[in-house]
């Protein structure tokens, strides 16, 4: 209460000082300081070389805002700019310039806050100022409602003005979407390392001057204002067109943008922007927000950028490649629509993916193009010599009409046999859905062989995606046993991966011999699978796949298969036991597996289990005999007889032990080369740390050397036997363990 009594005498005191006073001082007190500049209007008319320009000011209403207090920047293209100006629109002088077309003029050429030339280079950041960040400025101009006719029917829309990112982000209320003005100023193509061509790729008939305004160039920088700061420049310019719009404009580029608009552009009713036009005109109509889908890396009608910081459209834009008719046509007809009857038949993500390959959420200068991806991870597949034959600045970005389309890893790889075929799109689904698949097939650097089940291959064997529910089934055609959605998918995702090979020298062009190779990635190794006389199979297989048909790709070959390439859920002591069975010199490893501590009721093995990586090393029989001789395993030493069922504890732990060493834990070996070096087995040393052999691989030939030196190979004839993410080889000796 004494706080406000005391502010209250204090004001009254005041005011009673002030009456007493005379006019004279009061305006004195309050008066303009002489040393302050003129504003913006009366500078330019003061000048004497704007006569057009603040003509058009009166005409757009801006000679009070511009007299005013203010903080603008003006771009104020002189008369000898708007002599060239008329000449270009055929048009006599400035009175035959309308007031929307003045005011256009007069509202891009301001640009929000004052910046001295020096500093228009600069980027203001959320954290300050970044030196010779920056080449865009936003304006006063936008474009507001529109008045549009979409499928026959007049609306009024407006533009989105950020990225869609889903539910109702594409629009924020109150962001009037101002346009961007672009200028090319020296400091900043000095620190992007970027040249006159640059520059002169969009405006080849310009000089670059180091300090160039769209096609004009600034002819005298930094007039000192009350309200800002007036740079003259050489050229009148309207409000650019952005992607969008230009997209739109040119009718070289139709058949793109039908694509686009048909089925990657959306009109929603909003509320908000409903609410604005009829405050704003007083009219009931309700307005639309055009809205691009939401996959896409960018909204080629929003002006903002990504907005993840205010001002973050000074220092970047996006770059949007548009093949023209001719290319996108013949692209159309050769390659989309090989399989598919219309392009109205194709999938929505094939659109999705098409028009992404030609978006970059960056701006692209022609001389850095190696620098850029697409917004799928590619590099810019251009030549901006001679497939370029289009490049402009746009209010958002870049724009490039080219004479060719990007030539994406998704439509020239193994991957697009199944993705641009009508017949695969459950494999298609789940190389998208997450797994990894995509990216790895779809790698146009690395050469891969792909064996691909048609949906209704794998429809036949139980697999299918439920749409309403979003999930895989799985159902056993034998018993008719449902497995879970997640169990389904896991199953289907290792069958898959059983096709896909890495084959960087063609390893499976012929299939009419028979072999032995890894699949999946090189980085993430599946499993072995072997092919004969154009069939194909793994561990799980009980008739083989046949190849029904191939397709070459620019990395590989596709394999059609009538067939899964199955995997094995069976134990690897059953696998064993047959392998005994069929080879007696597996039978004394099996026979003491068998009977051994390690052995468990339904052929599992301890320590061993289903879906982990594994080579088991089989001592032949001779071997074992040796091992037996030489005190390793309990039977008759004189003689090399086994004693497959030892009664003394001490023998069976020496048994599981011996077992133990002759099993490389988490890692599947094959005479291929591509593993060696020590790797770790399943025994474990008196101290339970782990015991290791050395691996020495090489087409063709693989040995395993033991600690104590000693070295078993395998016998090929009768190694490479497949087994549940296994292989398991016969070898000429017994490995050794050493403490």
């Amino acid at each position: 209460m004494k706080k406000t009594t005391h502010y209250s005498l204090l004001v009254f005191s005041f005011l009673v000082l002030l009456t007493g006073c005379s006019k004279d001082v009061f305006d004195e007190y309050y008066e303009r300081p002489e040393s302050l500049e003129p504003p913006i209007y009366q500078q330019l008319e003061a000048k004497g070389n704007f006569k057009n320009l603040t003509a058009l000011i009166q005409k757009a209403k801006y000679k009070d805002i511009l007299s005013k207090a203010g903080y603008w920047t003006m771009m104020a293209p002189n008369d000898d700019a708007f002599t060239q100006f008329f000449q270009k629109e055929g048009i006599s002088d400035v009175t035959k310039i309308d007031s929307v077309t003045a005011s256009k003029i007069v509202k891009y050429a301001l640009v929000y806050n004052a910046f001295r030339l020096e500093q228009l280079s600069d980027y203001q950041s959320a954290i300050g100022w970044e030196v010779d960040n920056s080449f865009r400025r936003r304006t006063a101009f936008y474009d507001g409602f529109l008045n549009k006719t979409v499928n026959g029917k007049p609306i009024v829309i407006v533009g989105s003005n950020r990225n869609n990112r889903g539910a109702t982000t594409y629009y924020v209320n109150g962001d009037n979407n101002n346009k961007y003005l672009s200028y090319f100023e020296k400091e900043y193509f000095a620190t992007k390392n970027l040249s006159t061509y640059d520059y002169n790729f969009f405006y080849p008939n310009s000089n670059f001057t180091n300090a160039n305004v769209l096609g004009g160039h600034i002819e005298e920088a930094d007039i000192i204002a009350e309200n800002g700061v007036i740079h003259e420049v050489s050229q009148v310019s309207v409000p650019l067109l952005n992607l969008d719009q230009y997209l739109e404009s040119n009718p070289n580029y139709s058949l793109f943008r039908s694509i686009v608009e048909n089925n990657l552009v959306t009109y929603n009713f909003n509320q908000d922007a409903t609410t604005a036009y009829r405050n704003y005109t007083g009219k009931s109509d309700q307005v639309f927000v055009k809205v691009y889908d939401a996959t896409l890396a960018f909204s080629p009608n929003n002006e903002n950028y990504l907005k993840q910081s205010d001002n973050d459209g000074q220092m970047d834009a996006y770059t949007l490649f548009v093949p023209d008719n001719n290319a996108l046509q013949q692209f159309i007809n050769t390659v989309l629509l090989k399989n598919y009857a219309s392009i109205d038949k194709l999938p929505k993500y094939i659109f999705q993916d098409l028009v992404n390959a030609h978006m970059v959420p960056n701006a692209v200068w022609p001389s850095k193009v190696s620098s850029y991806n697409n917004a799928l991870g590619e590099e810019i597949r251009f030549n901006f010599a001679t497939d370029v034959k289009d490049a402009k600045v746009a209010s958002n970005g870049f724009f490039y009409g080219t004479n060719k389309i990007q030539e994406s890893n998704l439509f020239y790889t193994v991957y697009t046999s199944a993705y641009l075929d009508p017949k695969f799109t459950l494999a298609t689904r789940l190389f998208n859905d997450g797994s990894g698949f995509r990216e790895i097939v779809s790698d146009i650097s690395q050469k891969y062989t792909l064996f691909l089940p048609s949906d209704a291959v794998l429809r036949s064997l139980g697999y299918d995606f439920n749409i309403n529910r979003n999930e895989w089934m799985y159902t056993n055609p034998v018993n008719g046993a449902v497995a879970t959605a997640s169990i389904a998918r896991s199953n289907l995702m290792r069958v898959l991966y059983n096709g896909i090979i890495p084959t960087p020298n063609g390893e499976l062009n012929n299939l009419a011999g028979s072999g032995i190779i890894r699949s999946g990635d090189l980085d993430i190794p599946g499993e072995y699978i072997k092919w004969n006389n154009n069939k194909v199979f793994a561990a799980g297989n009980i008739t083989p796949a046949t190849v029904i048909g191939f397709e070459d790709k620019r990395n590989g070959r596709t394999y059609y298969i009538d067939k899964l390439i199955q995997f094995s859920e069976e134990a690897h002591g059953l696998t064993l036991k047959k392998l005994a069975t069929a080879n007696t010199n597996f039978s004394h490893f099996y026979n003491y597996l068998a009977q051994s501590t390690l052995y468990k009721i339904g052929d599992w093995i301890e320590g061993v289990e289903i879906g982990t990586s594994y080579t088991f090393i089989v001592p032949s029989n001779a071997a074992i005999s040796q091992a037996v001789k030489d005190g390793v395993l309990p039977g008759t030493v004189a003689t090399g007889v086994p004693n497959f069922n030892p009664a003394l504890q001490g023998d069976k732990d020496l048994v599981a032990d011996f077992i133990r060493y002759h099993i490389i834990a988490t890692k599947t070996v094959s005479d291929d080369g591509l593993s060696e070096g020590l790797v770790e087995t399943l025994r474990k040393d008196t101290f339970g740390e782990k015991t290791f052999i050395q691996i020495n691989s090489a087409p063709g030939t693989l040995s395993f050397k033991d600690s104590a030196g000693r070295t078993a190979n395998f016998i090929k004839s009768s190694s490479n036997n497949l087994a549940d993410r296994t292989l398991i080889h016969l070898v000429d000796n017994y490995l050794l363990y050493k403490q």
